[in-house]
């Protein structure tokens, strides 16, 4: 597919306006917003906010240094490798968020992430939007990022959820599983709620999107100047990928769980799961 330039109406056509860093700070300072809130109901989330707001910066404007190294250099390794290096962040993010545990979890979670992330992405840069080279840093860095970042949320509850109601349904699992359920049968009901988990955000986020708020894909383009409908068809495409991805993913975190934690004999392992990394 060609690059995004486009005949449109003049009033589309502004030309992009970079900002200056005094432009930036002003932005940043309504941060003391949050902060005054936060003191005035005594939320004590001042100076969590403040840590967010460095971290925000500072990992942004790195990011943005390593991926005008990438423009510059345009080459396969360096866009597969920064590629690869987001995609193990955000498998090892997704365990994070979740207060149980259990052995292998981390390479379950990098499982689902990388297998589900790359095979959409590469439907996306294969059949869909192909651009030339497929490796193209430009559309291959930002599809990827949005993919995943949407994935490591839908595994990240979806796993929370099923550990969680796992756990807690301990005594209405087992007496299904003495009662003659298979492992299967007995896990199902909690399969099924942390799937819904796991899909419920991208699935309003669908819900709302153009009506409520505009996607984060579409206003970066508009900002651009890109043609709004060229926008939308973008963004279009980049939701239905990212539910894709959020599906298989979530699955997948969800199934390899459920085969760690049950065996042969239809019992569950309850002495796998952990809690704060303690048995």
């Amino acid at each position: 597919m060609s690059d995004l330039t486009f005949q449109f109406p003049l009033a589309a056509t502004t030309a992009y306006i970079d900002l200056a860093w005094w432009q930036v700070a002003i932005a940043a300072s309504l941060i003391l917003i949050n902060a005054a809130v936060s003191l005035a109901l005594r939320l004590d989330l001042g100076k969590r906010f403040l840590v967010a707001s460095v971290r925000l910066t500072l990992q942004l404007i790195l990011v943005g240094y390593v991926l005008q190294w990438i423009f510059t250099v345009n080459q396969p390794a360096a866009v597969l490798a920064i590629v690869a290096l987001m995609t193990t962040i955000a498998g090892l993010s997704a365990v994070g968020r979740s207060e149980l545990r259990y052995p292998g979890i981390y390479v379950t979670s990098l499982i689902s992430v990388w297998a589900s992330s790359w095979i959409v992405a590469a439907i996306a840069v294969v059949w869909v939007v192909q651009p030339d080279p497929w490796w193209r840093p430009q559309y291959l860095i930002p599809l990827v990022g949005m993919i995943l970042g949407n994935a490591l949320t839908g595994i990240s509850l979806g796993l929370d959820r099923f550990l969680s109601e796992l756990s807690r349904g301990r005594a209405v699992i087992d007496g299904a599983l003495c009662l003659g359920a298979t492992r299967w049968e007995a896990v199902r009901p909690t399969v099924r709620s942390a799937m819904r988990t796991g899909m419920i955000p991208i699935m309003n986020a669908m819900t709302v999107a153009g009506i409520v708020s505009l996607p984060g894909m579409m206003t970066g383009q508009l900002l651009s100047g890109v043609d709004p409908m060229s926008a939308v068809k973008y963004q279009i495409v980049i939701m239905f990928l990212i539910a894709a991805t959020v599906a298989i993913g979530t699955l997948g975190s969800i199934m390899i769980s459920y085969r760690r934690l049950t065996n042969d004999q239809h019992a569950i392992r309850w002495d796998r799961i952990e809690k704060n990394g303690k048995l």
